[in-house]
């Protein structure tokens, strides 16, 4: 899998977020492109995507910007992932057959394996959340290995 440029400009968006969310209230887009090095137009795009998906709130208007719409701890990287690129799965190459109906050699037994680890990777995705990485940021936690 890799992850896109809208995937890691989102997370990153977020953590930024996460990181300065001491009650001040919205952050507008250009202190996050500011802090964060994104271009701010196409940043503007991603954090709409993540409003979409109820990741992030606005408010309109001078003071406005963006917040989290949940805490930290409740927003994993893989709903931020999936906010911005959709299903997160290794590829889009359908079920195995079963009862040895595979058409192709080495088809099916291939299909399993990637089912396989597209859901170990879903796993791992669910099971790091944003607050899990502003802690590392922060030298509260350990990098992962």
């Amino acid at each position: 899998m890799k992850v896109s440029t809208r995937g890691d400009y989102a997370s990153r968006a977020l953590v930024s977020l996460a990181l300065h969310a001491d009650g001040e209230g919205p952050t507008s887009v250009r202190d996050i492109a500011d802090r964060t090095g994104l271009p701010q137009p196409y940043l503007e795009q991603i954090l709409l995507a993540l409003k979409g998906a109820g990741i992030v709130r606005s408010k309109r208007g001078v003071g406005g910007g963006y917040v989290l719409a949940r805490e930290p701890g409740q927003i994993t990287l893989a709903d931020i992932l999936s906010a911005v690129d959709g299903p997160i799965m290794l590829g889009d190459f359908g079920q195995p057959h079963q009862n040895g109906a595979c058409d192709h050699e080495g088809q099916c037994v291939l299909l399993a394996i990637w089912s396989v680890i597209g859901e170990r990777m879903r796993r791992e995705l669910s099971a790091l959340t944003l607050a899990d990485i502003v802690a590392m940021a922060r030298g509260q936690a350990a990098w992962p290995d």
